[in-house]
């Protein structure tokens, strides 16, 4: 039941979509209505600009922290393992905005940094890189992602946290499916802050 609570709660906490309620309220506006229609960090930042893309990004890192020292707390490694899913499940497909949430990268960086720092770092390098080459959010995600699963084999010891990476990843991949359709017909589009896009 503890465990269960712990999942709970998480759940509740990834639930709380900051690119919404602060589109909502800095900007009037609707983030899924914007862009790519995503709410997440990333259509926050190519819809209205970096502040407002970097404060969805601290919102989710945090909540996904918070979610897990309340699991660990009240389970152990097995709450962090359920908080660390039950957050990212809350996040792509939250109850308060009907089930229309992120894609759980911010979630899932936040995630590698609960488990083990390193795969944090992999995770990091290969989604800079990638974005810097391709200048496509969507690939370097996905690239990112994928790179989260040899990174924990190489790293982590306790196969709960294995088996939590690998399905955190599986769900992030998920959410992107639109995205890899694009990626292979070609039509995916280069990213571009709003607020750059605004000075043009």
């Amino acid at each position: 039941m503890i465990i269960v609570l712990s999942a709970l709660i998480a759940y509740v906490l990834g639930s709380a979509s900051f690119s919404i309620v602060l589109s909502k309220l800095m900007y009037r506006k609707d983030v899924r209505e914007e862009g790519s229609g995503n709410a997440g960090a990333t259509n926050m930042a190519r819809s209205f600009g970096k502040l407002a893309g970097a404060l969805t990004l601290l919102g989710d890192v945090l909540k996904t922290v918070l979610a897990v020292v309340i699991g660990r707390a009240l389970a152990g490694d097995w709450g962090v393992v359920v908080s660390c899913l039950g957050c990212q499940i809350g996040h792509c497909f939250p109850a308060y905005h009907h089930f229309k949430g992120g894609k759980g990268v911010a979630v899932g960086l936040a995630i590698t940094a609960m488990v083990d720092w390193r795969i944090t770092v992999t995770v990091l390098v290969v989604f800079i890189i990638t974005a810097i080459l391709s200048r496509k959010i969507s690939l370097a995600s996905i690239l990112a992602t994928f790179s989260a699963i040899p990174a924990a084999f190489l790293t982590v010891k306790d196969w709960r946290y294995l088996c939590m990476i690998i399905l955190a990843a599986s769900i992030i991949i998920f959410r992107h499916s639109e995205n890899i359709s694009r990626l292979m017909k070609g039509e995916e589009k280069d990213f571009h802050f709003g607020d750059e896009k605004k000075g043009k």
